[in-house]
């Protein structure tokens, strides 16, 4: 797997039985069924119950171009589909293609999960992402804890990079061995 879609939102204007309902019993076994997706994950927000981020492994982004995908996605959304989502304010919808570790794969029994979502200033770009391969993830993803750490690029989405870091629990990113490794001079 080397793809990656990310959904998330803020579903505090949707009764909580439904999005859960509509979410476990359509949208993710919809995808689920598409050839390329691997697997797929549904996070609750720690902090605020009503945030949820959904995250689908691939086999590439181009899978979400697929006619199996196209039929059940965009334009071709069930009535359910449409219904909750329109009530729902989007957080971030992210394609991308993995970048660190280019063929890593999804802790599927994890506690936790951290997203962290950044646009970066082109003057900026090689420096960046030297820290974050260089550095950064390496560092991060040997914490106790860190299950698995991946960086994507995106394809399409609100933001041009991601790093989604599967935790064995959300203390995890508390941790001081998480702060300890998160700081130094290049950061």
């Amino acid at each position: 797997m080397n793809g990656v879609l990310i959904a998330g939102f803020d579903f505090s204007s949707v009764p909580v039985d439904e999005f859960h309902d509509w979410y476990d019993l359509e949208h993710v076994p919809e995808r689920e069924r598409v050839p390329g997706f691997g697997l797929c994950q549904r996070w609750i927000g720690v902090t605020d119950p009503h945030f949820s981020l959904a995250t689908y492994d691939l086999d590439s982004p181009d899978v979400l171009r697929s006619q199996a995908y196209q039929s059940i996605a965009y334009d071709n959304l069930s009535v359910w589909s449409k219904r909750v989502t329109g009530r729902c304010r989007r957080l971030i919808r992210f394609e991308g293609e993995q970048t660190n570790p280019g063929d890593g794969l999804a802790a599927p029994d994890a506690g936790g999960l951290l997203i962290n979502a950044m646009n970066i200033d082109d003057k900026d770009q090689a420096d960046f992402n030297a820290w974050y391969d260089e550095e950064h993830l390496p560092a991060l993803s040997r914490v106790e804890g860190v299950l698995a750490a991946r960086r994507y690029r995106a394809k399409q989405g609100t933001h041009q990079y991601v790093a989604l870091y599967h935790l064995a629990s959300p203390s995890v990113a508390h941790s001081s061995a998480w702060k300890s490794a998160a700081t130094s001079d290049w950061t």
